[in-house]
């Protein structure tokens, strides 16, 4: 009988297992649908309309989420909104559109950040001098001894 009892140190009491604590969340999280992305997009900031933001969103692909998508923001939605059924939350409206467009928009970002980065690399290069590079090659290595 004795061989069968738990070891008290292996023994947990449901009084010790507490959840855990964290603020809520700003913004409520949208059930993913498979091939796009959510962001939530300014509409207005202070209470004025910013069309400037919410067109330039619209024009990247951005399109507004009906509200009969994610029912479950029914009682968060902002009755006086101008985007009617849609989810407008302390304004922000929730958008999403097709992964496809996010990654070519993750591509076009990158091939113009390479594009500067080899522009100036080539504009450093150009004012390096031999007998005084702007850039050497340092090396540094870390040897450990044999202890005692």
């Amino acid at each position: 009988m004795a061989e069968n009892r738990i070891a008290r140190e292996n023994e947990t009491r449901e009084s010790e297992q507490r959840p855990i604590w964290k603020p809520a969340s700003a913004l409520p999280e949208p059930t993913k649908l498979p091939g796009y992305e959510y962001r939530w997009v300014r509409v207005s900031m202070l209470n004025t309309p910013d069309p400037r933001n919410i067109s330039t969103k619209f024009r990247e692909g951005y399109e507004p989420v009906p509200l009969k998508e994610q029912p479950q923001f029914a009682m968060f939605a902002d009755p006086s909104s101008r985007f009617k059924d849609n989810i407008e939350i302390g304004g922000l409206l929730l958008c999403k559109r097709p992964e496809e467009l996010g990654k070519q928009e993750a591509a076009y970002y990158a091939n113009l950040t390479k594009q500067n980065e080899d522009a100036v690399n080539n504009s450093l290069m150009r004012q390096s001098d031999a007998r005084m590079p702007l850039f050497q090659e340092r090396r540094s290595s870390t040897t450990f001894g044999k202890g005692i």
